[in-house]
């Protein structure tokens, strides 16, 4: 097995190429957060805010935006993985079904889309015990795959998906294909092909600045993908039910599909897919590391030469 730079001590590790189903180069993933107002409940936890702005912004999702980037993939014939909090689900019961009939996989996302630094170890365990029982009493099936909210995981949280015998997470960035964490098959996600720091704008005061123009977003996905596409990675996109619904994004979307569909060695696949490929593929192994933290620095930060 080929070793993590980070445990060889020996610098530069050397892996070989990934190997994708016959045919083909790279691997697509189209997948969608639908977040909708999860967040800003999380965020507003210890009593809810009585203004509407930024509930009424986030709430175009489940009402408009969805059903418009569901009719693209339609027509453009691609399936996607859709991770969806628990909350979510729970306040439109028809939704997970929904997903499902039209051939999409459905992931876990957290229950109140809530963040890793704001929960314990136990928390973060009752979270997702809670989010599995509701998958499993709305659709009659266990969700195969979980995506961290704001992709950021533990040892303990690794841990817990491979409990539970999920196939994938789908939160980490330590290669540009799928590799395996701990035993747990990784499709790995970048934050450079996520939607929300262009795009979100809420009013809220965090915000860094205005959302950047979408003809530049544009170009710079489609540079990426044809870079990913030429090194046999894999071009993981991630877009938000209430952002990427809007006019303007369903517009740049049509253009990635128009291009990347065009291209028959580019596999379009969910993640679940993928990640069935990888277990059964010779890449089982070839790309496995481990979720060591590194010991604190301590108070003594710098030795003395002798």
């Amino acid at each position: 097995m080929v070793q993590d730079a980070g445990k060889s001590g020996s610098g530069f590790s050397s892996f070989p190429a990934y190997e994708w189903p016959e045919g083909k180069k790279s691997a697509v993933l189209l997948s969608v957060d639908v977040d909708a107002t999860s967040p800003f409940l999380w965020e507003q936890r210890e009593g809810l805010s009585n203004r509407l702005s930024r509930l009424e912004i986030r709430r175009f999702g489940l009402r408009i935006g969805l059903p418009r980037i569901l009719d693209l993939f339609s027509r453009y014939n691609v399936k996607a993985s859709f991770y969806v909090p628990g909350v979510v689900a729970q306040s439109d019961p028809s939704l997970l079904p929904a997903l499902l009939e039209a051939g999409h996989e459905i992931g876990l996302h957290g229950y109140f889309h809530e963040l890793v630094g704001d929960i314990t170890d136990e928390e973060f365990s009752a979270a997702l015990d809670a989010s599995l029982a509701l998958f499993v009493a709305q659709t009659g099936r266990k969700p195969v795959g979980f995506r961290s909210p704001a992709w950021e995981m533990t040892p303990h949280m690794l841990v817990e998906v491979k409990r539970h015998g999920l196939a994938y997470d789908s939160s980490l960035m330590g290669f540009d294909h799928p590799y395996e964490i701990e035993g747990v098959t990784e499709i790995p996600v970048q934050w450079a092909l996520d939607d929300a720091i262009f795009f979100k704008f809420e009013n809220s005061g965090t915000e860094r600045g205005a959302p950047c123009s979408s003809a530049s977003v544009l170009d710079d996905w489609l540079t990426e993908w044809r870079a990913l596409h030429r090194f046999g990675g894999l071009f993981t996109l991630t877009i938000h039910d209430w952002i990427f619904g809007r006019a303007q994004r369903i517009a740049i979307l049509e253009k990635m599909l128009e291009t990347i569909t065009a291209e028959p060695s580019s596999w379009v696949a969910t993640a679940a897919e993928i990640a069935a490929h990888h277990a059964c593929s010779n890449n089982q192994g070839r790309f496995a590391v481990g979720a060591a933290i590194p010991a604190a620095i301590g108070p003594s930060r710098f030795g003395r030469s002798k």
